[in-house]
């Protein structure tokens, strides 16, 4: 799959899960009952411990049934061993040109996090594909989406931090390209007490949710 694949495959499927956990089995199960769920973009961040070894394992054990990326990636050497282990799209919390251009050097989708218009149109004239709105909530949610999309509409937009099933849809309508989630899909919590399969009903209510939205807009 290549960059401009992936982009539109992020699109296609609206929602990135943010892949946080403990240890890497934790992890794993985790992206096993999102797939199951029906979302088959998977974002792991480099909090977990052995990530760029488990962006591996996902990808032998997944192949092309789902599309990996690294996230909270916060420089260009991190990166270029996430892409080597065949990440196709990097996310980070903020805006890295050298990060930015790393992605472009591979090819792979560069998804830098911004927060003010000047960070959006920093991170977009470097190179970024998709703009990260983090952390999205502190600065209106759904609101602050649609008031960066008045004068930005050419900057296609991903808000994370605080997206959840009660405001998804309304993201969207704002005019979100697609969503970062993180605890109110991949919730450890679950795992730990033997729930997975909870995950992967959040999973389809959430491409339920913006299935609906994008059809009313």
């Amino acid at each position: 799959m290549n960059k401009i694949e992936t982009i539109r495959h992020i699109g296609e499927i609206g929602i990135i899960p943010v892949v946080r956990a403990s240890s890497s089995q934790e992890a794993l199960i985790a992206t096993e009952a999102i797939r199951e769920g029906g979302i088959d973009v998977l974002e792991v961040t480099m909090t977990v411990p052995g990530a760029i070894s488990l962006i591996e394992a996902l990808i032998a054990r997944c192949g092309d049934r789902a599309l990996i990326g690294a996230g909270t990636v916060l420089d260009a050497e991190t990166a270029r061993a996430c892409i080597l282990a065949g990440a196709r799209f990097i996310v980070s919390p903020t805006v890295d040109e050298p990060t930015i251009e790393m992605c472009q050097r591979y090819g792979v989708a560069a998804l830098p996090g911004a927060l003010t218009p000047t960070e959006v149109m920093r991170a977009w004239q470097a190179g970024a594909d998709l703009v990260k709105i983090f952390p999205c909530s502190a600065m209106g949610g759904a609101s602050y989406i649609r008031a960066l999309k008045g004068p930005l509409p050419q900057v296609e937009l991903v808000p994370t931090g605080g997206v959840n099933l009660q405001n998804a849809a309304e993201h969207i309508r704002a005019g979100a390209f697609a969503l970062g989630v993180g605890t109110d899909l991949v919730d450890v919590k679950e795992i730990r007490a033997g729930r997975a399969e909870s995950i992967t009903e959040r999973a389809r209510r959430f491409l339920e949710t913006v299935r609906d939205a994008r059809r009313a807009v």
